[in-house]
């Protein structure tokens, strides 16, 4: 098959629908197939491997984090002529009511089109006031998929529907095989967090956390992967509690990311909300790790209470605290819940979900060929 896959997110940015996107692309192409992904371009990105880029994308807030929308005043114009010299067998768009890029090809593409729903949040007044409209595009997609319950309940609240649940996956053997750092591997019980230092993600709750551990546990050291816009404020919270062995990693790439994993101990994700699932739980678990998780829609069902971690009330600092104490104090109990996490992980290999998205391809292509 030829596949086109959207990112309405500016590809190869960092973001947990682009590593979908990357992961799908790879094994898709190991498999045999023909893969294109459509994009906007953000700034001077120069484009990667079988990147389409059209248009411009914008940065615009959502859902609590910061979102792209493409514009162009040749945008019809520009994937009319796409379309025209791929002919894409299917067409798969991630998150297609981000405007335009998805409602452009929508329009114009004569193919079966493929759609994967990854948010999830509260209210949402864009997709209740834009419900009439939306209505159309979505009776325009030939398969509907969500990456967990919590983002089919999302989008099933303004557009009731059939959605199949195909999770977010993991590279099990990557992240399992990794090398831990030596320098890290000291005794000292390490703490990892790895997500976009912004509200939503909870870093300072967890931050918050080890302050009140760290005076009874001094053998303990919290190492936080990533960047984002509280940065700053994080560092003058350390600053001012006078924290050791408080290590801030910065963006690092996906291999150090995966030795990050293997030389920790605990891993902790305190999202306050607004997760639809957590790549991030995957990777910990792949790697053996304990988990220590916010007690949220989108987590629970990825971490299996007392058996893969312990998870915790959001924003709960002192929760947090007693959860990782917990943890601190008993490694027989991390031993029991990473082996668990470890068996689990292999449930959302990337072999399997590709393997799921192949078989949905495969349904629209042929329902699509009986209809003519």
């Amino acid at each position: 098959m030829k596949i086109g896959i959207v990112s309405p997110y500016a590809y190869p940015r960092p973001g947990g629908a682009n590593a979908h996107i990357r992961e799908t692309y790879e094994r898709l192409r190991d498999v045999g197939h023909e893969v294109r992904i459509i994009t906007a371009p953000w700034g001077d990105d120069p484009p990667a491997r079988d990147v389409i880029q059209v248009g411009q994308a914008i940065a615009v807030p959502f859902n609590g984090s910061i979102g792209r929308v493409t514009l162009s005043l040749r945008l019809e114009w520009l994937v009319s002529r796409m379309l025209e010299r791929e002919k894409f067998d299917v067409i798969h768009h991630h998150e297609p009511f981000v405007p335009f890029l998805s409602f452009q090809i929508l329009d114009s593409a004569k193919c079966p089109h493929v759609a994967t729903f990854h948010a999830f949040g509260g209210f949402s007044v864009s997709y209740w006031a834009g419900r009439i409209a939306l209505d159309r595009y979505m009776n325009k997609l030939d398969a509907k998929i969500c990456v967990s319950s919590a983002a089919r309940h999302f989008i099933s609240a303004y557009f009731p529907g059939d959605y199949k649940i195909i999770p977010n996956g993991v590279d099990v053997e990557f992240y399992a095989n990794a090398r831990p750092f030596p320098e890290f591997k000291d005794g000292k019980t390490n703490i990892l967090f790895v997500g976009r230092l912004e509200p939503r993600k909870g870093a300072m709750y967890l931050l918050q956390a080890y302050a009140k551990l760290k005076p009874k546990y001094p053998g303990t050291r919290l190492i936080i992967c990533n960047w984002g816009p509280q940065l700053g404020k994080l560092r003058r919270f350390v600053h001012d509690n006078r924290l050791q062995d408080v290590l801030f990693a910065g963006r690092v790439d996906d291999i150090d990311k995966a030795r990050f994993y293997k030389t920790a101990d605990i891993f902790c994700a305190p999202s306050t909300g607004q997760e639809s699932f957590g790549i991030v739980l995957l990777e910990a678990m792949a790697a053996g790790l304990p988990v220590v998780a916010s007690d949220i829609h989108g987590y629970k069902r990825v971490v299996q209470r007392n058996v893969s971690g312990l998870l915790v009330e959001p924003k709960d600092s002192d929760g947090i605290a007693a959860a990782l104490e917990r943890l601190i104090c008993e490694p027989a109990l991390r031993v029991r819940l990473g082996e668990a996490g470890a068996r689990r992980a292999p449930d959302f290999d990337w072999s399997h979900v590709t393997a799921q998205l192949v078989g949905v391809y495969e349904e629209v292509i042929g329902k699509r060929r009986a209809m003519v």
